[in-house]
């Protein structure tokens, strides 16, 4: 077996868990595919270790677009997207992860490792605390839209630039604002898609100087690594949206949470 195909077949590995995780928590996969990607294009040595890090955000970023999309398809059908809410954020995230995307490609790439690692451990301690809660203690009011786009644009920034689909920022947000935990992961589903695209745009085309189409980039994604994990996670991904009705995903999202933590070591610890 060559090693491209070799490649591929382990993306695809990848991608399976990593759609049904998107569906289950509304999480686009990103959280997984950037450290276990960074792995394996250091392993085949696709290219320099101090651009692994970017070309798996970035090629996470473009997956989650196929992954997001069958998830939000799915969680739609359950009735569990709620569209009068999800224009409002979409046009923050949208916003928020277009100029993330240009940002986080100009900065040095140790930068953009220690901003994915603490942001994977701070995300991945609140989703352990708050996992025994489906709902908030007490009630509280979505702030107008204004402010909702507003704090929307800075979740889709951060989101962008560690490459994730932002579930698991906008579900804690959602969440807190009283919204049923369902819906909050079909509407960070939904929004994972402009996430990934608005995100993907900034990456390929501030990598379009570094890399080439011939070597099997778009900017800085990596079409092979993407064609893997696309082809299983398209599929697997409404398997999850449909388990959130059957799985215990306060659970899941403990077992996540430590599995988080580990990669992140793992992550400084092979810098």
């Amino acid at each position: 077996m060559s090693e491209l195909l070799l490649l591929i077949v382990y993306c695809a590995l990848l991608g399976s868990g990593v759609g049904f995780l998107a569906g289950l928590l509304g999480i686009g996969g990103g959280l997984v595919i950037v450290p276990i990607l960074s792995i394996i294009l250091l392993q085949f040595e696709v290219l320099p270790a101090d651009q692994v890090v970017v070309a798996a955000i970035a090629t996470s970023l473009a997956s989650i677009l196929f992954t997001s999309t069958s998830s939000a398809i799915a969680h739609h059908k359950n009735g569990n997207v709620p569209w009068e809410l999800a224009p409002w954020i979409m046009t923050g995230v949208a916003l928020g992860a277009l100029i993330s995307g240009f940002l986080a490609a100009m900065l040095p790439e140790q930068i953009v490792r220690w901003v994915f690692v603490i942001s994977v451990a701070l995300i991945s301690v609140k989703m352990f605390y708050s996992s025994a809660k489906s709902e908030p203690d007490e009630e509280r009011k979505m702030p107008n839209k204004g402010l909702l786009t507003v704090l929307t644009t800075i979740t889709g920034g951060l989101s962008a630039m560690i490459g994730i689909g932002g579930g698991a920022l906008l579900v804690p947000l959602l969440t807190f604002f009283s919204v049923n935990m369902k819906k909050a992961i079909g509407c960070a589903s939904a929004c994972g898609i402009v996430i990934a695209f608005f995100g993907s745009i900034g990456y390929i085309s501030s990598g379009s100087a570094h890399f080439d189409l011939k070597d099997g980039f778009a900017g800085f994604v990596y079409l092979p690594a993407l064609l893997g994990i696309v082809c299983t996670s398209w599929f697997t991904a409404p398997l999850g949206a449909k388990a959130t009705n059957y799985l215990p995903v306060s659970t899941v999202k403990k077992i996540f949470s430590v599995l988080l933590v580990v990669m992140a070591a793992n992550m400084i610890l092979n810098q």
